[in-house]
């Protein structure tokens, strides 16, 4: 039996060019929505840290001390500063428009400024992320799982297709073929 998992969608907008990617989340206890769990009614909000640059999603002792989270093992981490070991738990995240992560293995760090939530690419990865900076207004959208490939190559050679095909001029149906064949159009490239 084939499972379908729900698409999921966020879109967070920024007044100008953003060079950090930070939205509110909410975090809990883990919940199992397969076993019929109802949504958990201890969430904490937080402000949550995008970051490409992190394997994992990571929480700060503030978030585990609020959420009253257990730890479930131990895993060693690198970072900048070189290895350590931290303290490994489990939570369910709930991020804008009731994108919901509800058992997610998280690490215990030290995040910086107000960020108690750092999303890394074990959630990234498991859907599709895209920043525009349109006008210059960042705005960056997020969706799980993955359900088409983003292409912006593509995109592109698609849209520039499309401007040169617009710009053919009309054709009357009793006028020469303009493929240069001497048929008139109706006979000719009208049944391509």
């Amino acid at each position: 039996m084939k499972i379908t998992i729900p698409v999921q969608a966020l879109t967070s907008y920024y007044k100008g060019k953003s060079n950090v990617l930070i939205n509110d989340a909410s975090v809990s206890t883990p919940f199992d929505p397969a076993k019929g769990d109802p949504h958990p009614e201890n969430l904490k909000k937080y402000k949550a840290l995008w970051d490409t640059g992190a394997t994992g999603t990571c929480i700060t002792q503030k978030v585990v001390d609020e959420c009253g989270l257990l730890p479930v093992s131990r895993t060693k981490v690198h970072h900048a500063d070189g290895e350590t070991t931290s303290l490994v738990y489990l939570v369910s995240i709930f991020l804008p428009s009731n994108v919901v992560f509800p058992q997610t293995r998280v690490i215990k760090g030290k995040l910086p400024g107000n960020v108690d939530l750092l999303i890394g690419m074990d959630i990234i990865g498991s859907g599709d992320f895209a920043v525009t900076n349109f006008e210059g207004k960042t705005v960056f959208s997020y969706r799980a799982p993955s359900i088409e490939c983003i292409d912006f190559v593509k995109d592109l050679d698609e849209r520039k297709a499309l401007e040169a095909k617009s710009k053919i001029p009309k054709v009357g149906r009793n006028q020469p073929c303009p493929c240069g064949s001497g048929k008139k159009y109706k006979k000719c490239c009208i049944n391509k």
